[in-house]
């Protein structure tokens, strides 16, 4: 990560030197001889990382050190110090330098001690920005997040806001689609009205049945009196079906009655009952390849999937990892009363590096745990869970040809297709297009090589099956 460096070096060799070698390496070097002029330069100009040597005629590189620290503490100072001069060296890391190298240079370690300077420069510019884009930002109700793919789910959420039409709402598990139904919700006429959840899988068939549709009084033992549904419940407001398409079989056809009719009649009742609701539901299954397995009916499919709206994996989000990290500190720090206002730079990278494999549920149970045992005002790699310290992208093809690292055809397919699943952002009809294979082929390789969900936690990039 090239970018602008201060050199700040009395000996002329040396500085002639040392700028020609950045320039080579693309990185933009500006060289001064005295800690005065490069002071003058700082707050004059903007540059990423600042490299002094210590021993220098005047203000020497340690002053110079506090002093940046003091007047520009986003700016990261790299010493230079003699061989073996350790005392020297720890007492610039405590005068706040980011590092140092010792003298004789070399290049190469120079190269990778100021990349990293300046990816940290930038990392905490944007912690720094993101924080203040969530201080300003209105809580009603969206998902917090910047990145393209979740602007453009959210665009399509205003269009369609004040519509009656059913929404489907798809993505992985942890995505965020109760959050998505209740911003549609929100931002719709409908809003004064209430807003009922229901998780299709969390209950049994008989169970689904009557917390939907109501029930008749004596319509079986325990149904001492009549109950409303939900449906009736939800009258003026919006009916939200998480995990739609966990719904049985059985059950489809009379959800489907409901959706057409706009009524709905009790168990053991003889009468039906009218609705006025807008109706939403989320999945993480494909129900076109449910539809293809008889798995789900297909005119429901189409009832349910007037208008669909995708949500987007957070490997694909980008920088919204930080964002709602940040949202997640404020929200942990105010509950347990700890002062943590943020997350380390080191930390930051961390985050951003994995997969997110449980997108941003995981991302919250990640954030909560490190709030709990940071002893610090801002988040480091140690309080991140080791799944999220050590992790580092699988490569496709292994670089050495070592035969202790090589490995099968099958491992080899199973990385590929994670790989371009990470790349257009989960979308596995992209995917599946991408690799020339039909849907239902890659859901039989995805599931072979997942094992069933066994390994999960292993490959933070594996992506929930259907």
């Amino acid at each position: 990560m090239p970018g602008r460096i201060l050199i700040v070096e009395d000996e002329r060799e040396m500085r002639v030197l040392v700028e020609k070698g950045l320039q080579r390496r693309g990185f933009q070097p500006v060289a001064v001889s005295a800690a005065d002029e490069a002071l003058q330069r700082i707050s004059a100009e903007d540059f990423d990382t600042v490299l002094t040597d210590l021993r220098m005629p005047g203000m020497d590189g340690l002053a110079l050190c506090e002093r940046i620290v003091l007047n520009r503490p986003d700016i990261p100072v790299v010493v230079v110090t003699a061989f073996g001069s350790l005392e020297t060296a720890v007492a610039a890391i405590r005068a706040g330098a980011y590092d140092f190298i010792t003298k004789p240079i070399d290049l190469d370690a120079l190269v990778l001690v100021l990349e990293r300077a300046v990816q940290h420069r930038a990392l905490r510019a944007e912690v720094r920005r993101l924080r203040q884009a969530l201080g300003e930002r209105e809580d009603d109700g969206a998902m917090v997040g910047e990145s393209p793919a979740l602007k453009q789910a959210y665009a399509l959420i205003d269009r369609v806001a004040d519509v009656d039409a059913t929404v489907l709402i798809t993505g992985e598990s942890g995505t965020g689609k109760e959050v998505a139904a209740r911003a549609l919700h929100a931002r719709g006429r409908r809003k004064e009205g209430p807003f009922v959840a229901i998780n299709c899988a969390a209950m049994p068939e008989q169970l689904l049945e009557s917390e939907l549709f109501g029930h008749a009084k004596g319509a079986f033992t325990d149904a001492k009196a009549a109950r409303t549904g939900l449906f009736v419940k939800a009258n003026g407001g919006t009916l939200f079906l998480d995990e739609v398409g966990e719904m049985p079989l059985t059950l489809q056809p009379k959800l489907l009655r409901a959706l057409q009719e706009r009524v709905v009649r009790p168990v053991g009742g003889d009468t039906e009952m009218p609705f006025d609701a807008r109706i939403v539901a989320a999945t993480n299954r494909d129900l076109e390849l449910a539809v293809e397995e008889d798995r789900f009916r297909e005119d429901l499919y189409y009832r349910l999937n007037v208008i669909g709206i995708e949500l987007p994996p957070l490997r694909a989000r980008g920088n919204d990892v930080l964002l709602l990290s940040q949202r997640f500190v404020e929200q942990f720090a105010s509950r347990t009363g700890k002062r943590v206002d943020g997350l380390s730079p080191a930390a930051a990278q961390r985050l951003l590096a994995y997969g997110w494999p449980g997108n941003v549920r995981e991302l919250q149970n990640c954030i909560e745990r490190a709030v709990a045992l940071t002893s610090f005002e801002q988040l480091t790699v140690d309080d991140l869970p080791e799944r999220v310290r050590n992790y580092s992208t699988p490569r496709v093809v292994p670089e050495n040809t070592d035969a202790s690292e090589l490995v099968t055809l099958e491992e080899l397919e199973r990385r590929y297709i994670h790989r371009v699943l990470e790349a257009v952002g989960g979308s596995r009809t992209l995917a599946a297009r991408i690799l020339g294979v039909d849907r239902k082929t890659l859901y039989r390789k995805l599931e072979r090589g997942d094992g069933d969900g066994k390994d999960a936690a292993k490959e933070p990039r594996d992506v929930k099956k259907p």
